[in-house]
């Protein structure tokens, strides 16, 4: 039975959304490999100050091929899993590939990247239990280090768009639920919002997103995915009824696989494709 619902999947992955998409399918081959010939964005360490802490950390910045300070670009925020840091998406997801290809097929909106560390404590290296309580606290407390240190950085330093409808923020298992429980929490800042795989960090959906007739307008795209085979299916799928129920659109992406980069790297295919562009209302479309 697993092996006939995996085949189907493949061939016709699940989504419920309230905006229409051509057919979504799995990434193609070759999605995640270099490509020489083509134009490359560029990776830059930044540091910046953490006032709550008194230290500076670390971050990646990813800018687009042909990327410019004459114009204003749109950010996504991408965050990483429990036991990762700023390196994890690089180490493990190829991102800057992944979207190079994308530009190169004339597929993505430019966009610059952050590739935060979402660990927010003095000593943020994923060394040691990091599952240990302290540790696990500090991806809370990483909203306030998101919000008031970063952003503010990051939008100093680059040429960036500061409104809320061009910001975006997603990440993958622990940061799939910080995603959700920051940006639902503030849609003065985020208008998209994506949670790949998220773990159990995620907030009950009623808390999550208490208002959900007040504060649906205010999603221009609510992306959650996970794979069939993942055993943290179940947070995705209360979260993916609870909207559901209460008739807030989004994206709900089923697709083969476990809790693995090879996941994640088609999320963040898929879902990047659909940041920062226009809308289109065709009510749960499959």
């Amino acid at each position: 039975m697993r092996k006939l619902l995996l085949t189907i999947l493949t061939i016709s992955l699940i989504i419920t959304t309230s905006w229409a998409q051509e057919k979504v399918e799995v990434a193609p081959s070759g999605f995640d490999k270099l490509r020489p010939e083509i134009p490359h964005g560029k990776l830059d360490t930044i540091a910046y100050t953490a006032k709550q802490l008194g230290t500076s950390r670390k971050a990646l910045v990813y800018t687009p091929p042909g990327y410019t300070k004459k114009k204003k670009y749109p950010v996504l925020y991408l965050l990483h899993g429990i036991g990762g840091d700023e390196f994890e998406w690089l180490r493990n997801g190829q991102p800057h590939i992944i979207l190079d290809n994308l530009y190169a097929e004339g597929k993505l909106e430019p966009m610059i990247v952050v590739l935060a560390n979402g660990r927010a404590m003095k000593d943020d290296r994923p060394v040691g239990n990091v599952f240990d309580s302290v540790k696990v606290q500090a991806f809370a407390a990483f909203e306030k280090d998101l919000l008031e240190n970063l952003i503010p950085f990051v939008e100093k330093t680059y040429a960036v768009d500061k409104d809320r409808k061009r910001r975006a923020l997603a990440g993958l298992s622990m940061g799939g639920g910080q995603s959700l429980n920051f940006g639902l929490k503030n849609l003065d800042t985020f208008a998209w919002v994506g949670g790949f795989s998220s773990a159990p960090n995620t907030k009950m959906p009623a808390e999550l997103f208490p208002n959900p007739a007040q504060d649906k307008g205010k999603l221009q795209l609510l992306w959650l995915s996970c794979g069939v085979e993942d055993n943290l299916m179940n947070i995705t799928q209360r979260t993916h009824e609870y909207l559901e129920q209460h008739d807030v659109p989004h994206v709900y992406y089923l697709e083969p696989g476990g809790h693995d980069f090879n996941v994640w790297k088609n999320d963040l295919y898929m879902f990047s494709q659909l940041l920062f562009k226009p809308a289109k209302t065709t009510k749960n479309a499959k």
